[in-house]
């Protein structure tokens, strides 16, 4: 049996940069088609409601904005041993939650056998709009590129549309 990856977009799409997350789900199933093994999985805001979807994957990539202190468009890779002090402050509902859900599976002994964020500084996360800045929206497709090579390294090439 093949090994179950899950693509996780997470983030608010009303706080602009904070919903980079989703838009990269959003690019990832407009340019590729993936094998059944692998699933692109909007999480939004959802938190600790996504813990099934996490325990059920062997691989899980996170794509999320990161404050990791660089200037707003760098990218970061994360691996699950970074994220209690690389995932974002507390700025909205589902930002410790995520790192929860990940901390429960952990000790429930059924999570992931790996963890990735790739993450992206984000230049405005104030309320109320839809667009990401144009800062981060140039760096979709990088992001899209680097969600690409991590599941490449996990033996799945997905086909471009």
């Amino acid at each position: 049996m093949m090994d179950r990856i899950t693509v996780l977009g997470v983030g608010n799409i009303l706080l602009r940069d904070e919903g980079v997350g989703v838009r990269v789900i959003e690019e990832l199933k407009r340019k590729y088609t993936f094998p059944e093994n692998v699933s692109l999985v909007d999480g939004g805001t959802q938190g600790l409601w996504l813990l099934a979807t996490i325990q059920e994957s062997d691989h899980l990539i996170v794509v999320d904005a990161v404050l990791g202190g660089g200037e707003p468009g760098s990218i970061y890779r994360l691996e699950r041993a970074d994220l209690p002090k690389g995932l974002r402050l507390k700025q909205s509902a589902h930002d410790s939650d995520l790192v929860e859900a990940l901390n429960l599976c952990a000790l429930l002994e059924n999570g992931p056998k790996s963890v990735v964020v790739i993450g992206v500084e984000p230049l405005d996360i104030t309320p109320f709009g839809l667009e990401l800045s144009r800062e981060i929206e140039c760096r979709v497709d990088d992001m899209v590129n680097r969600v690409v090579n991590e599941v490449k390294k996990l033996g799945v090439t997905p086909q471009k549309n």
